[in-house]
């Protein structure tokens, strides 16, 4: 594992003090920029990737479309962290420091889903080689528990737990979100499901009301009809790994019922349903405006009963040392 001179210098005859350090992987074309949280513990430690949400979502959890910040993928680190579990959170290609070198160009068209699993894929080995690990797992939020879902076929993963993950196609749900909204006309909603349609035959749609431009323009319709091919429950009823599925009741974005949809694909899968955590892991009960506050406000209280529980799972299935 590549690890800044800041990193080296807090590892004394396997001790660590708590820390955060960069870290990065080279994939193709890219180097892919991280955050190392360490326990105060002796290394090795039990250590997870985790992989953030949809869009530009960087490894604290914020995204460059909202005001402020939430750091809830931050807090959920440093919270592993003091009960003894090491991770690597990491802004996935074209976010945050994980920019395409100087002089060259990203193109959006060209971004399918299948790189961000090959990215998590590609942190998972050189993880694996890192002697000061024990027992590798990952966890995912949102699109980013498809995407560990996805990069843990492959078996490098000891364990993997999904927060706020899809329960059914990406296209499901985007035809559930949008048809809920009784703010969206019925014309709007046929398009929409006329668009879904065709992304999911694999075709492309040239023509796009320009309301659905931001998710449905030509330049992102490669990635959503390569994400269209992922099916959670299949792609968790084969995982290779133990998995534990995580849910909070208050998420405006994904519901208990993804999760016990996940659950029914994998019924001896621990399901955790949080009461009153939102999609951002801030506890918010039946509070609205609090909740829609959250998204861009890290004073937001983290939900307190979300780490202890992913915390023992975690432990008791990353025994075994990591080997290369």
């Amino acid at each position: 594992m590549r690890l800044s001179l800041l990193t080296l210098s807090l590892i004394v005859g396997g001790f660590a003090a708590a820390a955060s350090a960069p870290v990065s992987v080279e994939v193709p074309g890219l180097t892919l920029r991280g955050t190392l949280e360490t326990p105060d513990t002796p290394a090795p430690w039990p250590t997870v990737l985790i992989v953030a949400g949809s869009g530009p979502t960087d490894r604290n959890g914020n995204s460059a479309a909202m005001p402020g910040a939430n750091n809830s993928l931050q807090e959920l680190a440093q919270g592993l962290a003091k009960l003894g579990i090491a991770s690597v959170r990491y802004d996935k290609r074209g976010v945050g420091q994980s920019m395409p070198p100087a002089g060259t160009y990203m193109k959006e068209e060209d971004l399918v889903f299948g790189d961000f699993v090959n990215d998590a894929a590609a942190w998972l080995r050189q993880l694996k080689a890192d002697a000061r690990v024990r027992g590798l797992g990952l966890v995912g939020h949102s699109e980013g528990a498809l995407i560990a879902l996805a990069a843990a076929q492959a078996g490098e993963a000891g364990a993997v737990v999904t927060i706020a993950g899809p329960g059914e196609n990406m296209a499901d749900v985007l035809a559930r979100q949008i048809g809920a909204n009784p703010a969206n006309p019925p014309q709007l909603r046929a398009e929409v499901n006329h668009i879904l349609a065709e992304l999911r035959a694999g075709r492309r749609v040239n023509e796009v009301t320009p309301v659905l431009a931001p998710l449905f323009r030509p330049s992102v319709q490669p990635f959503l009809i390569s994400a269209f091919r992922y099916e959670p429950a299949r792609l968790i009823k084969t995982l290779p790994a133990p998995v534990m599925i995580v849910q909070g009741t208050s998420d405006l974005q994904v519901t208990p019922e993804d999760a016990r949809r996940l659950a029914q694909a994998r019924p001896e899968a621990p399901l955790l349903l949080v009461p009153g955590m939102n999609h951002v892991l801030k506890q918010v009960g039946e509070d609205m405006a609090l909740n829609q506050r959250s998204y861009a406000d890290a004073s937001v209280p983290f939900s307190p009963d979300l780490l202890p529980p992913i915390a023992t799972f975690l432990k008791a299935n990353l025994s075994k040392p990591s080997t290369p």
